[in-house]
């Protein structure tokens, strides 16, 4: 049986490999996606991956996906630190969530260290760079086997 697995981007990742380079490594997200859609196919998940600079877009795929029962694999980027409807809408899922961020978050400036959604994802996943996104992936796997 199939699973689904939402991957949701917020803002700026669109940007990826071009945005600072030295934070974020060169990899696109249209990389990041090929490689989700790898790992996903291996693990059986029916994958939605999207990236929205717009706050209201990403809840309603939240919305999604509570109603489709999926999975959540989310870097909320900017949206970690102040988006209480991104949160909000975090909160209606039952299936699990894994938070990853490309950056070691809890290294950075103080607005950069602390996220919202962490207090509702079963796990964090930062600091790894673009292979987060496969860990998270696999890391999803194992909470909802």
């Amino acid at each position: 049986m199939t699973r689904k697995l939402y991957v949701l981007n917020g803002p700026n990742l669109d940007m990826l490999g071009q945005r600072e380079p030295e934070l974020y490594g060169s990899a696109t997200l249209d990389d990041v996606r090929d490689d989700c859609a790898r790992v996903a196919g291996e693990l059986d998940f029916d994958l939605f991956f999207a990236q929205s600079n717009a706050e209201h877009q990403i809840v309603d795929w939240l919305h999604d996906a509570f109603r489709e029962k999926a999975t959540v694999v989310i870097n909320p980027a900017g949206f970690s630190f102040r988006s209480v409807p991104v949160l909000d809408a975090l909160r209606m899922l039952e299936a699990p969530i894994v938070e990853i961020h490309i950056t070691n978050i809890h290294a950075r400036d103080a607005a950069h260290q602390h996220s919202l959604v962490s207090s509702v994802a079963r796990a964090v996943i930062a600091g790894a760079g673009v292979f987060g996104y496969e860990l998270a992936i696999r890391a999803a796997d194992r909470l909802t086997r």
